[in-house]
């Protein structure tokens, strides 16, 4: 393409060019109709461009079509000469890049002035990228060089006045719901070339799954490290690609104060935000650029930023910058002094407590390191066995150890006590959990208070593991402690108090009040969704509870929806498909399929199930004996009974296994088996498990639950069948009580209930 100022394409006449790069040449252009300057993007290869280049040069013109923002230059129009070349018209706007903005300024320290400055054109940046996101376009190749800065107003300094921003370059942006390209880097003799400093370390992995808003927020971090030290955080300009993954996935950045340029030093609430912005897990930077953008505009106008632990120190050091001048004059006032000297003994009493705790936390913090460092220390070969040692052994060994150690550190006892119970719950140890978590209520009662969120979350621990045994009843009882605490102590969208929520969502119909539990679990979900940093595994919870909630009184569609939208989070937050999570979504599926009568659908659904939670968690694991029993109630209603028996019979073995004959779990399999042996002709059999299973659900989730009417309609027709009817009259009229008391219009089909695995859904 020439550079002739006399050149068209189009509606276009070319004025000159602005810059070119791996996929398209810029132009400075006149469009005739309207006639107004634009920027023109022309596509290389003219009408013998690659498919993969055209591509991905119309998605461009399709993100920035769904963008409208002071921040991003504006699409005007886009189109194809008759010779079959490719361009889009963009406003045009007339300044530097701001990598070019950066260099005016002359070699030296930066002013605080200065660093506020760049921090409000920062902050501009954030705001255009937050809108994107907004609009479901992940940016991807966001740098210096891609922030176009405005010449300035006539009569002022570029780096006097606070310039607007226009975010360019979307030729890599990927919006949400469209494909993916991995890669985002040009290599040259194996020298680095492009936006890799940029990139964040699951954007170098080439893992297109796990690039979310996240990894914008990571380049923005990169731009704001280099905005204010002038450098990069990793030194990649003599490294292979290889070697600078790893530096990037693995190496520390330089420090930040290290790198600063200023006088003294930068201030600490500008390092962490930075620094929150480069964390190498995703879930530990801000979930957002708007999060991000809101903590640059706290610091900004001296408010406390959220990614610093509020100390009271803190706190009043800002309120101080926000009323220098009111400060200032009641400096000169007697009473004013008196009260400020007031004021500064109750500061210095909050600071002392605020050390103490803050000392308090590191001891415990360091202590609690120390002794799990020690556990898995084994300093006499003979003792290792060499790789013999299991988890479980570790588990014991700390737990025999905590009382001897710790009997004077009452804080870290009560932390490693909760901890250690929590991890023997997600081993399917559950009572040997149980056992430790009731050790670790006293020992946070005796250490926080009962009252304390300390005390709470152990309450959350030990209802996990009551609703992991199948006692609806007590996970119930346990919830609705927490949640009394809760409610006093922290925001409705804490994470602790969203899995109280889901606790009392999931084991109210344990009551027979199914509409309470749909209202919780609808809050529940209103409330992720308004969070600012909404917990996605959470609200596959809700979903798929949602969806039992359905089941348990017959409303199949519901039920089929709700486990539906919860298997398709599943499989988008977990690729691996041998992941717990997902294998639960499969599962429950196949279940509501089996009991619309989809048996064609539901069959390689739950033998993927039972095949895959065998391979992931083995034969005698409590989610196997769940999945077993649900393939088994495939069989029986399918007629294979022989199968049916067997499957029930290897579901039970594991529950005995696991000390656990008397739980819910346990319950679904003995109904499945005694219809299994009333349809085979053992009505004896039958009714000795189903009286049997009637007196564990009674026990466990109480006389409401609409599990038992199941089970007494089954109890019903064996009774009839040995002509038992006066007997039989009465069950059948205890299921209907139970049916009126549940909502129940009419009886759910046998199992309806699906038993969803239950051990992955704890807090680990």
């Amino acid at each position: 393409m020439s550079d002739r100022a006399d050149r068209f394409i189009g509606d276009f006449r070319l004025v000159r060019k602005l810059g070119e790069g791996g996929m398209g040449v810029v132009y400075e252009a006149e469009q005739q109709h309207p006639r107004r300057p634009v920027a023109l993007k022309v596509i290389r290869g003219g009408a013998h461009v690659s498919p993969e280049t055209l591509k991905l040069f119309q998605r461009e013109a399709q993100t920035l079509a769904h963008l409208r923002h002071p921040g991003i230059a504006a699409l005007y129009e886009t189109g194809a000469t008759e010779e079959g070349l490719h361009f889009f018209a963009m406003e045009l706007v007339r300044g530097s890049t701001l990598t070019a903005w950066l260099g005016q300024r002359p070699a030296g320290p930066l002013t605080p002035h200065e660093v506020k400055l760049r921090l409000s054109i920062f902050k501009k940046t954030c705001d255009a990228v937050a809108y994107a996101h907004q609009r479901g376009v992940i940016h991807r190749d966001l740098k210096p060089a891609n922030v176009l800065v405005p010449k300035p107003t006539a009569g002022s300094s570029m780096q006097d006045e606070v310039p607007d921003v226009k975010v360019l370059d979307f030729g890599l942006a990927r919006i949400t719901d469209s494909d993916v390209q991995a890669a985002t880097y040009v290599t040259e003799m194996g020298q680095i070339r492009g936006t890799l400093p940029y990139m964040s370390p699951e954007q170098v992995r080439g893992n297109p799954d796990e690039i979310d808003l996240r990894t914008d927020v990571y380049a923005l971090g990169v731009m704001l490290y280099e905005m204010m030290t002038g450098s990069l955080p990793y030194d990649l300009s003599k490294a292979q690609i290889p070697e600078a993954v790893r530096i990037i996935c693995e190496q520390a950045p330089k420090s930040i104060s290290a790198s600063f340029s200023g006088t003294k030093h930068l201030d600490a609430d500008v390092i962490t935000i930075a620094g929150k912005c480069l964390e190498k897990e995703t879930s530990r930077r801000y979930q957002s650029a708007a999060a991000l953008g809101d903590d640059i505009q706290r610091y900004l106008s001296d408010q406390p930023i959220l990614a610093r632990p509020p100390s009271a120190a803190y706190q009043f050091r800002k309120l101080a910058a926000r009323h220098k001048g009111a400060v200032a004059f009641g400096a000169t006032v007697f009473v004013l002094v008196t009260a400020l000297a007031v004021t500064m003994t109750i500061q210095a009493f909050r600071i002392s407590k605020e050390r103490d705790r803050a000392n308090q936390e590191a001891e415990t913090a360091k202590q609690v390191s120390e002794f799990l460092e020690g556990l898995f220390k084994v300093s006499d070969p003979s003792e290792a066995r060499g790789n013999s040692i299991k988890a479980r052994e570790i588990l014991d060994k700390g737990a025999e150890r905590i009382d001897s150690e710790l009997k004077d550190q009452p804080q870290t006892r009560a932390r490693l006590l909760a901890t250690i119970g929590a991890t023997y719950t997600g081993l399917s140890l559950l009572q040997r959990g149980d056992v430790l978590l009731q050790r670790a209520l006293q020992a946070n009662a005796d250490a926080f208070g009962k009252g304390s969120v300390e005390y709470a979350s152990n309450l959350v621990a030990l209802a996990m593991n009551a609703w992991a045994r199948g006692n609806q009843r007590e996970a119930l009882a346990l919830a609705r402690r927490s949640a009394a605490i809760l409610e006093r102590t922290v925001p409705e969208d804490d994470l602790l108090r969203l899995k109280t929520d889901w606790l009392l969502g999931t084991t109210l119909p344990s009551e027979g009040d199914f509409e309470g539990g749909r209202r919780q679990l609808e809050n529940g979900l209103r409330v992720i969704a308004a969070s600012r940093t909404p917990d996605e595994r959470l609200r596959i919870w809700f979903l798929n509870d949602l969806g039992t909630s359905y089941l348990g009184t017959n409303q199949l569609d519901e039920a089929r929806r709700y486990t539906e939208q919860a298997l398709s989070a599943r499989e988008r937050l977990y690729p691996n498909p041998l992941h717990p999570e997902r294998l639960t979504g499969l599962g429950n599926l196949g279940y509501i399929l089996m009991l619309q009568g989809d048996t064609a659908r539901a069959r390689p659904m739950l033998e993927r199930f039972v095949r895959d939670t065998q391979k992931v968690f083995g034969e005698d694991h409590l989610n196997t004996a769940s999945a077993l029993q649900s393939l088994a109630e495939l069989d029986r209603r399918e007629g294979r009974l022989g199968e049916a028996r067997a499957l029930c019979v290897r579901s039970l073995d594991s529950y005995q296994h696991n000390g656990l004959r008397r739980s819910t779990g346990a319950v679904f399999t003995l109904l499945t088996l005694a219809q299994v042996e009333e349809a085979d002709g053992h009505v004896p059999i039958a009714e000795k498990l189903l009286r049997e299973g009637i007196d564990i659900d009674t026990e466990t989730l109480g006389y409401d639950c609409a599990a038992q009417i199941d089970l007494v309609d089954a109890l019903a027709k064996v009774l009839r069948r040995t002509g038992r009817n006066v007997e039989a009259d009465a069950m059948s009229a205890r299921a209907a009580e139970i049916r009126k008391k549940s909502g129940q219009a009419s009886s759910a089909p046998v199992g309806a209930t699906a038993p969803t695995s239950r051990i992955e859904k704890r807090e680990k």
